[in-house]
């Protein structure tokens, strides 16, 4: 079960959020960053994916339910929204390829619905890290023993650099003409 966890932060989470900023922060051209951001959301839906097959395995092999928390409902949602939005990502925008007008009209709603995805994901990860905090309390963990500190404050660091990611792509555009240092001297 251990391999859930790490498969599915090391996917969605950091993988997704690189490929989420790709985008912004690559210096490279507009063709290479798309690629970019393809294959990185890629690696993070295979990972996903496969960290959804294990937490199944584990979960049937140990005669335990599936689909019985709203971690797995949203958890289960998100992939499938996840592995949805990067088939009419490759499909409009890589390959076969939409029309430029079509991409145009397309691309505000493909970034919008990629964040949207994004959050779903995070609050999984979060529903995740309440559950998994329940059951070790359950079990007779302490409250406030170092594996509670330890899952609170990935959950913590989760949320945090999920809130930076949102914020830093939402954010207006810099232009230095208008807001940077040459402006300063125009006046």
């Amino acid at each position: 079960m251990q391999v859930h966890p790490v498969l599915m932060l090391i996917g969605f989470i950091i993988t997704g959020s690189e490929a989420i900023m790709s985008y912004k922060t690559l210096p490279w051209n507009h063709d290479t960053n798309k690629m970019v951001h393809l294959i990185l959301h890629a690696v993070a839906l295979f990972l996903g994916s496969f960290g959804v097959y294990a937490a199944f395995k584990f979960h049937n092999e140990s005669g335990i339910d599936n689909l019985y928390s709203l971690h797995s409902w949203v958890g289960l949602g998100a992939i499938i929204l996840y592995g949805l939005q990067w088939l009419s990502g490759f499909s409009t925008f890589f390959f076969p390829g939409a029309s430029p007008t079509v991409r145009r009209a397309l691309l505000p709603w493909h970034a919008r619905a990629g964040l949207l995805v994004y959050v779903l994901a995070l609050l999984a990860a979060e529903l995740g890290f309440l559950e998994k905090l329940t059951f070790l309390q359950a079990a007779g963990l302490g409250r406030y023993s170092s594996e509670a500190l330890l899952v609170n404050f990935t959950a913590l660091v989760v949320l945090l650099m999920g809130a930076s990611v949102v914020l830093y792509v939402t954010a207006p555009a810099q232009n230095e003409h208008t807001l940077g240092y040459s402006a300063v001297h125009k006046s």
